[in-house]
């Protein structure tokens, strides 16, 4: 499955208005279809123009490697042309706002199980609806779109805050993260822009994909999934590794004993910012090496000095 780190790699224009001159959607006439796509966003709205093309609503749109067809049904395979998905994604600012558009990538990458159906939806009432349905919270899908929107918001911010690197021997800096959403494609900018100096991979262990930059620019890579048995290691092997790693892992995790402060402890709030599942990938969260001990930088008290007056 092909994976692009912005939605057609075309980046949204920021503040455009929706067009008072936007056609209206086609009916559509003909016996609904099953539809089938190589499961990647280009696919999908690839799917989007077919169904309008030929004017068959869609009982269920499924990527090739998930599909449940009837027992007298064949879905109709839609190949994709990154042209036409090009077009229907230009197309979209016709009928609504580009955060409005931005949330249908959202909700595709949340990886819900009925994600194209309620892709489709949106699009189709937006396509109906003569004023823009973003805030239209009474209608499910538009709520539940917005829902997905603000759940992958949340976990792109907490992919860029608990991103922990480890270099290896030939200066690559390698981090392994599983989060619940496929938020890869989200957090490309961030890192790109933050690390511009250092040749960085990013790896996705449970989609088995990464984002790889080579200071020059931010590719996908793919990986073959394990075949042997799941590996409980979080972290690259520490025969890869540069040998000051371990140093800096201690030193991390001193900085993070110090600023502790013990009174003020709130291990509830404390999860609820950092919860629980993210912990096996942040250094401050492993076992320490060595025990820690508070710095004793205070001076002793000084005697009094004789006052002359």
């Amino acid at each position: 499955m092909s994976r692009s780190l912005t939605p057609l790699n075309q980046p949204a224009t920021p503040g455009k208005a929706i067009r008072a001159d936007r056609p209206a959607a086609p009916a559509l006439t003909a016996s609904p279809l099953d539809y089938t796509y190589d499961g990647s966003f280009e696919g999908l709205l690839t799917v989007l123009f077919t169904i309008y093309d030929r004017k068959a609503a869609p009982n269920s749109i499924q990527p090739e490697g998930a599909v449940q067809g009837g027992l007298f049904t064949q879905p109709l395979l839609v190949e994709t042309h990154e042209a036409t998905a090009v077009r229907v994604w230009e197309g979209l600012l016709r009928h609504m706002t580009p955060e409005a558009r931005t949330r249908l990538f959202h909700a595709f990458l949340s990886e819900q199980p009925d994600r194209e159906l309620l892709i489709f939806r949106y699009a189709d009432l937006a396509m109906r609806s003569s004023q823009d349905i973003a805030e239209n919270y009474a209608d499910d899908n538009v709520r539940r779109v917005a829902h997905l929107a603000q759940q992958m918001g949340r976990e792109k911010h907490r992919m860029e805050a608990f991103v922990r690197f480890e270099k290896t021997a030939d200066e690559l800096f390698h981090a392994t993260i599983e989060p619940d959403f496929d938020v890869l494609p989200l957090i490309a900018p961030h890192f790109t822009k933050r690390y511009a100096d250092q040749r960085w991979l990013i790896y996705d262990r449970r989609r088995h994909y990464g984002l790889y930059y080579d200071l020059h620019r931010t590719d996908i890579v793919q990986f073959e999934p394990d075949t042997a048995a799941p590996r409980r290691s979080t972290s690259v092997s520490a025969t890869v590794l540069d040998e000051r790693e371990p140093l800096f892992k201690v030193l991390w995790q001193t900085y993070f004993d110090h600023v502790n402060i013990p009174e003020r402890k709130n291990i509830k709030l404390h999860r609820r910012h950092i919860p629980l599942r993210y912990w096996k990938y942040l250094s401050e969260k492993q076992p320490r090496e060595t025990r820690f001990e508070p710095i004793k930088n205070k001076r002793p008290p000084q005697p009094d000095t004789l006052r002359l007056g």
